[in-house]
């Protein structure tokens, strides 16, 4: 997930957060005066949107973007921050809400916060750096298909029940088409357009703004019959009570969705927090600080009727772009978000799901890593696989099971590339020093091996030397081998035990201290011998052509090894 031409990385030199008063508070107030009411009319649209693609009322989006927005600004580790309803989120809240009810995700958005809470204290916020980007672009393209996808019977107008997952609803909308409601396709293609073209026109005011705008007028006008968003109470959200919060059967039933959206949460916030630190020079964000103002968003949401919440990466660019620098950009943005419900609730009912449905077909499209895709097909095919697969889990199953799918199709892939040393024979001609016939290549072997041997390549370490032919003498250097892990261990010994069995002397040479100590330890360096082991492999040789007067350095003379030259 990431706004165009913004990288995505997470810096591993995270500053902590700086303590500030109110003069430094207000310190760029014209900035976050900007910031934050640009922000704000920017959520309002998609606070709107992704309540509807969440499966909920579209207040709940409201209320979401304005206790989240204040909340998360003000305990956040991000000073820029804009957090409310994400169409990430979404994609998991309206398998959520369709199987267990809004009720219950109240619920599940406590036990995600207190997830979170818990991830930040802990200090495990820089977790999130260590997701391959294959396996961000994968889900994040994939949720950009659910979406668009999700739309589609509120783009043909037509008043279907929302299933929990993905194959039905598309099939449903499919098979329902001929009932289409012309009139929203209408108003739909018009919001996409504009969205599309109004940024040519005017970049003061969002596209997605000014086609819902459109959109409601014309409906309106013409009194168009097609489905609208219904009543927006004009008040503030309230404090109220959860039901059922002390359940708990409830709450071991809830603990993966609640597992999901904490998850989720976590790695969407702080991607948003990268990408803000990327575009602004002010203070930079702090991941467990982070975690923890997100998970109290997540925590008192339920209580004034929202849903979980995320940070926002396009409306926190936004931000940024607009002149915020300080957390009070973030408060700012939440408290306009709130006079606009109390004075245009009435008129926000009246908005057109078409319309809706406009922007958020529009908001999946950006959402596609086109830039990814074609970074990874011509870097890797096998990073482009990884990122295909966690697509197709994304899309066919859920996004948590996406992850952990594209972690571990990463983390063999890690492993394979590892497990790829480098392992080639040494002509005679380079090896051999001045004074030894070539001859006696026939009978002296000489293999560099490079990279760490360690599980991965093990197995291919001891097959590639048991099919070379048989020789007297095998030199093995081992000068660029940085470490070797257990496994790596064993196939050492198997390999001294065959050549041991074809009657043929295995010869180490240029040990590095961490794979001589792991030898040591192990006793292997004692049955393969001290005097089979040197410091070089030009003494080795020598030590093995006994009409050469060359001085032998056989044996180490201490436990750390003399950096020499082959």
């Amino acid at each position: 997930m990431r706004v165009k031409n913004d990288e995505v990385a997470i810096s591993t030199n995270l500053e902590a957060p700086q303590r500030f008063g109110v003069s430094r508070l207000f310190s760029n107030l014209r900035g976050d005066l900007t910031g934050g009411l640009t922000a704000a009319v920017v959520a309002l649209p998609l606070a709107l949107a992704f309540a509807v693609a969440s499966g909920v009322e579209p207040k709940a989006g409201l209320y979401t973007a304005i206790v989240a927005g204040i909340v998360a600004a003000i305990f956040g580790g991000s000073p820029v921050q804009i957090t409310g309803p994400t169409g990430a989120m979404a994609v998991i809240l309206v398998g959520i809400v369709a199987k267990y009810g809004l009720e219950k995700v109240w619920i599940a958005g406590v036990m995600a916060g207190i997830i979170q809470i818990a991830l930040g204290v802990a200090k495990l916020g820089q977790l999130v750096k260590f997701i391959p980007y294959p396996v961000t672009a994968g889900f994040t393209n994939g949720i950009a298909v659910i979406i668009f996808c999700g739309q589609l019977n509120n783009f043909f107008g037509l008043q279907l029940p929302r299933q929990e997952h993905f194959l039905p609803g598309l099939w449903q909308s499919i098979t329902h088409v001929e009932a289409l409601n012309w009139a929203a396709v209408v108003l739909a293609i018009l919001v996409i357009a504009t969205n599309i073209l109004w940024p040519k026109i005017n970049t003061t005011i969002p596209g997605s703004l000014m086609g819902l705008v459109l959109a409601t007028a014309i409906a309106s006008y013409f009194h168009l019959n097609v489905p609208t968003i219904g009543a927006i109470p004009q008040a503030l959200p309230m404090l109220q009570g959860i039901p059922h919060w002390n359940d708990f059967g409830l709450i071991r039933e809830l603990i993966n969705p609640a597992l999901a959206l904490a998850a989720l949460g976590s790695i969407e916030s702080l991607l948003s927090a990268v990408v803000a630190d990327g575009m602004t020079v002010s203070e930079k964000h702090n991941s467990d600080r982070e975690l923890i103002g997100q998970g109290l968003a997540n925590i008192i949401i339920p209580f004034f009727g929202g849903i979980p919440a995320t940070g926002a990466i396009a409306r926190t660019a936004v931000n940024v772009r607009s002149g915020g620098k300080t957390r009070l950009s973030g408060v700012i943005h939440g408290v306009a978000l709130a006079i606009i419900v109390l004075t245009l609730a009435p008129l926000a009912g009246q908005i057109p799901l078409a319309a809706l449905a406009g922007i958020l077909m529009v908001v999946s499209l950006r959402m596609i890593e086109w830039e990814a895709i074609g970074l990874l097909l011509r870097a890797t095919y096998s990073d482009f696989a990884v990122m295909i697969l966690t697509w197709l889990v994304t899309i066919l199953f859920d996004l948590v099971l996406a992850v952990e799918v594209g972690l571990i199709a990463a983390g063999a892939l890690f492993i394979k590339r590892m497990s790829d040393l480098s392992l080639a024979k040494i002509p005679e001609t380079e090896v051999f020093p001045p004074g030894i016939p070539l001859e006696l290549g026939k009978e002296i072997a000489v293999y560099r091996v490079d990279g760490p041997v360690f599980f991965g390549a093990a197995e291919r370490f001891v097959t590639f030397l048991r099919e070379q032919p048989e020789v007297k003498y095998l030199i093995l250097r081992l000068r660029f081998v940085p470490n070797m892990d257990t496994t790596g261990l064993v196939a050492l010994e198997d390999i001294y035990h065959d050549l041991e069995r074809h009657n043929c002397r295995l010869i180490l040479t240029g040990l590095q201290p961490q794979v001589q100590q792991l030898l040591e330890r192990s006793g292997l360096l004692t049955t393969i011998g001290l005097s089979n082991c040197f410091e070089t492999t030009t003494d080795a040789i020598y030590s093995i052509t006994p009409q050469s007067s060359q001085p032998v350095a056989a044996n180490f003379p201490s436990k750390e090894l003399i950096e020499l030259k082959d």
